[in-house]
């Protein structure tokens, strides 16, 4: 598990980053979520996380050890999430515009590379 530091920070950077996008409304920004009014369009996201983090704790708490593949795929997730927020950075209501969602972003992009790379 040592030998995974930087999938496991970018990991709580993008666990903390996704509290983050309660607070900003991500959901205004999804295609098909946004169509929802505010109150169905927090709930469904939110709820939506549930089986998201049930599949990612499944892969990452596997009995038989570290599931490499399931790793390095999240590893290259953290990496096009940062390249998904760049692109919806103009979005009229994209409120990802502090110096704190960025650190969040940005910190899971990072620490996917170093684990890549390392």
């Amino acid at each position: 598990m040592n030998n995974h530091f930087f999938f496991f920070m970018a990991l709580a950077f993008i666990l903390t980053h996704e509290m983050d996008a309660v607070k900003a409304r991500e959901w205004v920004i999804f295609p098909g979520l946004s169509r929802l009014d505010d109150k169905t369009g927090y709930c469904v996201f939110t709820l939506l996380h549930v089986p998201l983090y049930l599949l990612l704790l499944l892969g990452v708490c596997n009995p038989n050890g570290l599931n490499a593949t399931v790793i390095r795929g999240l590893d290259v997730f953290f990496i096009v999430h940062v390249f998904l927020h760049t692109a919806y950075l103009k979005h009229p209501k994209n409120e990802f515009k502090s110096a704190l969602s960025w650190l969040l972003i940005l910190g899971a992009g990072v620490g996917g590379l170093l684990d890549l790379w390392l």
